[in-house]
């Protein structure tokens, strides 16, 4: 597809804000703000709005901003969203840049420093072209990093106070040359469920063996008969994960005593609602004939965090449509293969139709991974970000999907 005139002036114009989003990006980098904690950063991101002259509302899921801006055209009752996340994590940062973190322990490892810049730039070229029909949502979400910030702004009324047609967001990906945008017309994220596993048996002496219930022993057998789950009893063509990631029991120092419990805890990852049923029916009856098997007592807490990222066809044609137009065929993935990782964008989703796209910015081959030490946001494709939400935003208020 051949970049259209509108394109290239769009792309030019947010280019010349290149620089200055770049400088927001690592001022925010350097001060980075754990979730439900953005303080400093929702400051900037409200004050920057109201300088462009588009409403500002605070406090919305405890430290969210949401913009809003009508246009100037005709009126119109439609209107769409556009979310960026803005936490960091709890990290140390190794990158030894100018603008690394000065908070120790704490890091944008992941990027959300860089969607904050990217929304930014949409909101200030959209201030200024106004001549749209509709309303524009600009929603700068809090605690995306595990602690469900989208859910706490939809608690307090997210779509009921900022009405919204349709809901769009993007996440960097270092795994995706820099500029080219990856979607797919299904599933984008898994969903991400926490079990925790305690086992109670008898403790005693390790010599003496036959005397206890050895909660250890069982905890073995359990993490291997866990692994037969997906194997055994998820359908080849789905896609599942089951992952024991933790197992405390005992004193290493104390080799000659068994203890009277042992836990475990890890992750279930999924996309499809009747696999997530038939692993967690599968979890609770392999502990159940533990618990009899070994005369036992084993329990299992399952805790359900974040649902599967799903796009709605529709929008994600639309995500693919205008990819083309701003950057050609040859930077758009129409297929992106789905992430087991989580994204709360998913209760966005549930409540909304809309897509979750991905924005390469490269950098994996030199270690430029999401959640490591040594991240930093390729601030190349800033504007590229920006294009999207900006041409996302006045096509469906032109012509919804």
């Amino acid at each position: 597809m051949v970049q259209s005139e509108v394109s290239t002036t769009l792309l030019n114009r947010l280019r010349q804000f290149q620089p200055e989003l770049a400088l927001i990006r690592q001022d925010i980098h350097r001060h980075p703000e754990l979730g439900f904690a953005e303080h400093r950063t929702a400051s900037i991101v409200s004050a920057l709005l109201q300088q462009w002259g588009i409403e500002v509302h605070t406090g919305v899921g405890r430290t969210g901003v949401v913009g809003v801006l009508h246009g100037a055209a005709a009126a119109s009752d439609r209107a769409v969203g556009l979310r960026a996340d803005m936490d960091a994590l709890p990290i140390q940062e190794q990158t030894q840049l100018p603008y690394e973190s000065v908070n120790a322990g704490v890091m944008h490892a992941c990027g959300h420093d860089g969607h904050t810049a990217v929304l930014l730039g949409a909101a200030r070229y959209l201030a200024e072209h106004n001549d749209f029909s509709g309303t524009v949502h600009f929603i700068f979400q809090p605690a995306e990093e595990g602690l469900g910030g989208a859910q706490a702004m939809l608690d307090e009324g997210l779509f009921e106070r900022f009405p919204c047609d349709a809901v769009y967001a993007l996440h960097n990906w270092p795994s995706l040359p820099a500029g080219v945008i990856g979607v797919n017309s299904g599933p984008m994220m898994a969903a991400a469920d926490r079990f925790e596993i305690t086992v109670t048996g008898r403790g005693g002496h390790g010599a003496h063996a036959y005397l206890s219930k050895d909660p250890v022993v069982v905890a073995a057998h359990l993490i291997t008969a866990l692994q037969t789950i997906v194997s055994r009893n998820v359908p080849a063509m789905e896609s599942a994960v089951l992952t024991v990631s933790a197992v405390q029991a005992g004193n290493l120092d104390a080799h000659s005593v068994i203890p009277q419990e042992a836990k475990m805890t890890g992750t279930v990852r999924s996309f499809c609602s009747d696999v997530q049923h038939e692993i967690i029916r599968r979890m609770q009856a392999l502990c159940d004939g533990a618990a009899v098997s070994f005369d036992a007592g084993v329990t299992l807490d399952y805790h359900r965090l974040f649902p599967a990222t799903i796009n709605t066809p529709a929008h994600a044609e639309r995500v693919v449509e205008v990819a083309q137009s701003l950057f050609g065929d040859e930077k758009v993935v129409s297929d992106l293969r789905p992430s087991m990782g989580a994204e709360d964008f998913s209760f966005m989703l549930a409540r909304r139709p809309g897509a979750y796209f991905r924005l390469g910015q490269g950098g994996a081959e030199l270690g430029r991974l999401l959640h490591n030490t040594k991240f930093d946001f390729n601030d190349a494709v800033l504007p590229a970000g920006s294009a999207m939400f900006v041409q996302l935003a006045l096509r469906y208020l032109a012509d919804p999907c």
